[in-house]
């Protein structure tokens, strides 16, 4: 017989756990003290519950193996919500496990108790409270398996403290070998029978393309047939982004050069599309044809009805037509290749743009100059985050770390913590602004402790940028937007970290080079002025149509 909260952290064991991320409460004792025992798992202790829920979600992205992370009940659970929809829209394993009262008996009313059972079947793919010991290893195995299949996400279990302090004879289960089914071989031969018969086929590559082997198996396919490609922002990295058959990033909505190339397509084949994403173009009745390769079947919506599905293993699928279809001398990319030849004039003209406070093509310009190609950068959410998404060139999966699907603020910097932890000899920079980072910069304290080796970069307005840009869009006062900041440089001081200000634009090179290059938690702040949104994107529109 051992005790239930042994078993449990034995079946996280045996499920390859690394790492069990979070806030601790009294309810959670029985498995905190089974956990000091495991000589697999490190409890990674972090300052606020979401920040514990982000990073979970980010070790899963990185590994396609579910984050562990871990709360009381009440307000220790409800601060994992946020984090439970990041990781359930974002499609990242993640599991959750909750502390709760003894459900067998009761000496506390209802203090602290809510249905946290409930609140999180909206938000997750698999919700459960253990009543019995004897079902640990078998819940533990369903919510793991759920969690990594495809579409991942996010899974709870909740703990009551008296289940947890059971006695079993139960033991952990397997993890069974299973292999993602492929597409039949009738939609693979309809959909290279449609490629072949196109003008003009375009690749668009999105979110559910970010999986082991796909990144290979699409980069061969574009190297056979020449087909173009772009991505959207979940998208980014799966194939090289500095390839010469790279069209852009969808990172706006409409109206930008990527969407001159996804228009002059006849055929759209769409690697892994998730609606949950802002859409990259829009179907319209009688307009481009589509073929959908992914995972699952369609997500029908007004929007979006393709005309073919290919549904299996997308690096399987991509394969299959890649060994069958043979490349057509009449295919046409000269209008795509226009629109981006467009765009990177447009690039290369305001790169060079050297005003304090700094410009943002500048400012991404010289992120990427000074990240190596392996090198991860990890976007909280805010304005800036279309220019990276734009204008970053991505040269690897998961190096360009963005929330195109909640589109949360906070993610940043425990994004770059967990992405660190993963990967810790390569470079890794959180990018926030100064409104996401002050909603989770307690885990300063968090790296430090943990020794990580990260830059981040605050690009400060003193302001919701993002809203007050839409705000003047839309016609109304500038009002209700604007804050004060503390000094970053002793902020990141107190922590023990390592505090910088760039002063000017000619610095910014210096000062990255030197934070990526040394040890430690290092802070950069650098003053961003976004007024010139509309000026930029307007430069832009006539920049599109005198190419064009």
């Amino acid at each position: 017989m051992v005790k239930a909260s042994d078993l449990f952290v034995t079946c996280l064991e045996e499920e390859g756990v690394e790492y069990v991320f979070g806030v601790p409460g009294e309810e959670n004792l029985d498995f905190l003290d089974s956990l000091s025992r495991s000589t697999k798992i490190k409890l990674i202790l972090t300052r606020h519950e979401q920040g514990a829920g982000f990073m979970a979600a980010t070790y899963g992205r990185h590994t396609g193996k579910a984050g562990v992370c871990i709360s009381t009940l009440g307000p220790g659970a409800t601060n994992l919500v946020t984090a439970a929809a990041y990781a359930q829209l974002g499609g990242m394993p993640m599991m959750m496990l909750t502390g709760q009262k003894p459900i067998k008996s009761s000496k506390q009313g209802r203090f602290q108790i809510l249905d946290v059972v409930a609140m999180m079947g909206p938000l997750t793919k698999f919700t459960h409270q253990l009543a019995s010991a004897d079902n640990i290893p078998s819940r533990v195995r369903e919510a793991f398996r759920l969690a990594q299949e495809e579409k991942p996400g996010a899974v709870h279990i909740e703990f009551p403290e008296d289940i947890a302090h059971e006695q079993t004879d139960s033991a952990p289960f397997v993890r069974s070998n299973a292999r993602r089914p492929v597409a039949d071989e009738k939609s693979i031969a309809a959909a290279t029978k449609r490629i072949e018969q196109a003008k003009s086929p375009l690749l668009v590559i999105g979110a559910g393309a970010n999986r082991t082997m796909t990144s290979r198996m699409l980069t061969a396919f574009i190297e056979k047939t020449g087909i173009p490609f772009v991505t959207t922002q979940l998208g980014k990295g799966v194939v090289d982004e500095l390839n010469p058959k790279f069209m852009g990033c969808a990172a706006l909505s409409s109206g930008d050069f990527c969407h001159r190339a996804i228009a002059a397509a006849d055929l759209i084949i769409n690697v892994g599309h998730d609606v949950i994403e802002k859409p990259p173009f829009f179907m319209q009745p009688g307009g481009t044809e589509v073929i959908h390769i992914s995972f699952r079947s369609a997500e029908v919506d007004p929007v979006y009805f393709p005309h073919y599905e290919v549904i299996g293993d997308i690096g399987n699928a991509i394969w299959q037509i890649k060994e069958n279809i043979l490349p057509q001398p009449r295919w046409d990319f000269s209008a795509m290749n226009k629109a981006r030849a467009a765009e990177v004039a447009h690039t290369a003209a305001a790169i060079g743009d050297m005003r304090h406070p700094i410009y943002p093509q500048h400012l991404v310009h010289q992120i990427r100059e000074a990240m190596p190609s392996d090198g991860i950068i990890c976007l909280d959410n805010g304005v800036y985050k279309i220019w990276f998404a734009r204008n970053y060139a991505a040269r690897m999966s998961n190096t360009v770390l963005l929330d195109n699907a909640l589109a949360t603020m906070g993610a940043g910097l425990p994004s770059a913590m967990a992405s660190a932890m993963v990967y810790p000899n390569r470079k890794v920079m959180a990018i926030c602004g100064d409104g996401g980072f002050m909603m989770n910069s307690q885990e300063m304290e968090t790296a430090v402790r943990l020794k990580l080796n990260i830059t981040v970069l605050i690009l400060n307005d003193n302001s919701y940028g993002m809203i007050r840009w839409k705000q003047a869009n839309m016609g109304f006062k500038d009002w209700g937007l604007t804050y004060d900041n503390p000094d970053f440089v002793k902020y990141a001081e107190s922590y023990g970290a390592n505090g910088y200000r760039c002063e000017n634009a000619a610095d910014l090179p210096k000062l990255l080079k030197s934070c990526l290059d040394s040890p430690g938690v290092n802070l950069i702040e650098v003053p961003v002025d976004y007024s010139e949104n509309d000026a930029i994107l307007n430069k832009q529109i006539k920049d599109l149509s005198a190419a064009l």
